[in-house]
């Protein structure tokens, strides 16, 4: 067995694979960059070293650095974890040359993947199933725009060396073609170095069907069920599941066996992921899922598969890597109960999911949800420059509709300050009748944008609550790392609202002036006692309320802040980012939704649009400018 390891890698993934390295007595090293350098991996960890600036592309994405640190320690082996380097197959070879026992498949496997089009070939020839589309070396916009008016709109745009949804386009109508390949291609180049694309033939009503698999040195490949990741927002999972719903048995062994094949046949050794398209609109079938591609590493929603499994795959992984053959055979693995995994990311879906950076002063997940993935405590920080994912909520239940339930009590449960989550918005996706019936295809949460994202209001009887503690002098309190903090109940049944009807409230919620009806006497509120969720208060007379996954700022008229809008034409950068594209100059009319900027930050791409028709005023963005948060970048002046 491996008796010193270094994980390639930080957040919750790192201190995912140093549990169970520790659990091993496997001593443990960490690498960090200078944004990371009091981050929880760093502190689980055994030993750390720094390797580079805070940018990816200058520590995690540096393989010399990281191979440096593991000869500098003393590391026996490096796990590389899921992105940044763990799908390289050149840093892969380089820590096999230089005397490293590298965690993951061989470097002609990942070659042999990594490239989706070289890939569908391989899988061809292997007898799975693929999707139609094109695959050609001509990559010429023309050629490219023929062949998607051939394969009939809407068509998918998929970067051959990509992954994790980067690199992938969604084009509806011949129009928009072009103006899709360059955005793709784009960001391709950026995430990958590589601009090349294939086409794939989008289907109507798709499901994200995945299997995991793994192999040994020994020429043993098992596979350990599937996941349904159906319910993804921007080709990004957003909640995962296993098994699939609606998988029937012959079915699950026609796909389960594809997988398998697939890693076959490229000799295929450690935990990676075949991933399946499955046209739903008559249900699963054999005859209508399609090989996608494979991910040639740990993937971020393992869990889920350990859940229903009782395997440890990044124990696997480590025996693998030591050269022990895989723990157990095909016959020994079964599926038992259900799991369910949601992401909680820092970002406001009512802000069109927008990153949200900084000090997480208050962070509480509360005691329903049985297994919380996270590379963050309270008094960390949410940093700009990595995925902003806070935690996954991982619960396994004996049936599918407890496992729901379960998970949606947990996501409830969620205190989070001042950075945003998305717990209410999972929440809500969770409570959906079509997810609960197991219909959900991967277009589910952009055709219901709209109503899934509409800001939750808070419930009369909190804010009742709210308006009572910042009116009480002196007020309730206890201390929660030096703050003061109200408590009260989640729910106020079995109380009778008896108090005078007419009476009324003036509060400021968000910033909006709301009118908030009085129906709970004081002794009432007094009586109730305080518990959750909690209500956060400053010395400027506001309180921040959580509820069901949200949080609201409540405050007095008095003490109300400013509320920003983009009614005089101001667009201001939403976050720290880099320009990547400015597409009007000063004096050119536009109108209203037309693309002004495009800013790139937390590794997406996000579009700045006009509030409305006008001319362009002020234009201060460069192409390849870092801006800060606040920055004015395009000023518009409306039209007549």
């Amino acid at each position: 067995m491996i008796d010193s390891l270094l994980i390639a890698n930080r957040g919750e993934i790192a201190c995912r694979v140093i549990r169970t390295a520790k659990a091993l007595g496997i001593r443990t090293v960490a690498v960090y960059s200078e944004a990371d350098a009091r981050a929880l991996h760093v502190r689980q960890a055994d030993e750390a070293v720094h390797i580079g600036p805070s940018p990816a592309r200058e520590s995690y994405l540096v393989g010399d650095r990281i191979i440096a640190a593991a000869r500098s320690t003393g590391a026996q082996a490096i796990h590389p974890g899921y992105g940044f380097l763990s799908e390289n197959a050149d840093f892969a070879q380089a820590v096999i040359d230089a005397g490293l026992i590298w965690v993951g498949p061989k470097p002609a496997s990942i070659r042999a993947m990594g490239l989706k089009d070289a890939a569908k070939k391989l899988m061809i020839a292997a007898g799975v199933p693929t999707t139609p589309g094109y695959l050609g070396d001509d990559q010429s916009p023309d050629r490219l725009q023929a062949e998607a008016d051939a394969i009939g709109y809407p068509v998918l745009i998929k970067a051959v060396a990509g992954g994790g949804g980067k690199g992938m386009r969604r084009v509806e109508n011949a129009a928009e073609f072009a103006d899709m390949l360059q955005s793709c291609r784009r960001e391709a180049a950026s995430s990958f170095g590589d601009d090349r694309v294939l086409l794939e033939k989008y289907i109507l009503s798709p499901r994200h069907i995945e299997v995991q698999v793994f192999g040994d040195s020994h020429g043993n490949v098992v596979h350990l069920f599937e996941r349904d990741c159906s319910l993804q927002r921007r080709h990004q999972k957003v909640i995962e599941e296993a098994p699939a719903p609606g998988m029937d048995e012959a079915t699950r062994e026609a796909v389960c066996g594809a997988a398998v094949r697939a890693a076959q046949a490229v000799d295929y050794e450690g935990a990676g992921t075949i991933e399946f398209i499955a046209d739903a609109s008559e249900g699963l079938r054999a005859d209508r899922i399609w090989f996608m591609e494979m991910n040639t590493r740990l993937q971020v929603e393992h869990p889920v598969t350990e859940e229903i499994t009782g395997v440890d795959l990044v124990e696997w992984q480590l025996r693998v890597a030591s050269g022990e053959k895989l723990p157990k055979r095909q016959e020994e693995l079964s599926i038992d109960g259900w799991a369910i995994e949601a992401r909680l990311y820092a970002e406001d879906p009512a802000k069109g999911f927008l990153p949200s950076v900084g000090p997480l002063e208050r962070l509480e997940f509360g005691d329903t949800v049985g297994r919380i993935e996270t590379g963050v405590e309270e008094g960390d920080t949410v940093s700009p420059f990595y995925d902003p994912m806070i935690a996954k909520l991982v619960i396994r239940g004996p049936t599918r509709t407890a496992a729901i339930d379960a998970l949606r009590q947990g996501c409830q449960a969620v205190e989070c300050a001042p950075v945003r989550t998305n717990a209410w918005f999972l929440d809500r996706l969770l409570g959906e009748k079509s997810f609960r019936l197991g219909e959900v295809t991967t277009s589910f949460i952009g055709d219901h944008l709209d109503v899934l994202t509409e800001r939750p209001l808070l419930s009369n009887e909190a804010a009742q609550i709210a308006a009572d503690a910042l009116a009480m002098s002196p007020p309730i309190v206890t201390e929660v790392h030096g703050t003061p903090a109200f408590r009260m109940l989640d729910a106020l049944r079995g109380f009778r609202l008896n108090a005078d009807q007419n009476r009324q409230t003036l509060l400021t919620i968000d910033g909006t002036p709301t009118t908030v009806p009085r129906t709970l006497s004081r002794r009432q509120i007094l009586d109730i006692g305080w518990d959750r969720p909690a209500m956060l208060g400053d010395d400027a007379g506001r309180i921040l309320v959580f509820e069901k996954g949200a949080a609201f700022e409540v405050a007095l008229p008095r003490a109300s802040g400013t509320v920003t809008a983009a009614a005089d034409g101001a667009i201001l950068s939403p976050m720290p980012g880099r320009i990547i594209a400015v597409e009007v100059a000063a004096g050119e009319v536009v109108t209203k939704g037309q693309k002004l900027v495009t800013l790139e930050a937390m590794k997406m791409e996000h579009s700045l649009v006009a509030p409305f028709d006008g001319t362009v005023a002020e234009l201060s963005a460069e192409a390849g400018g870092q801006v800060t948060e606040g920055k004015l970048l395009v000023r518009v002046e409306r039209g007549e």
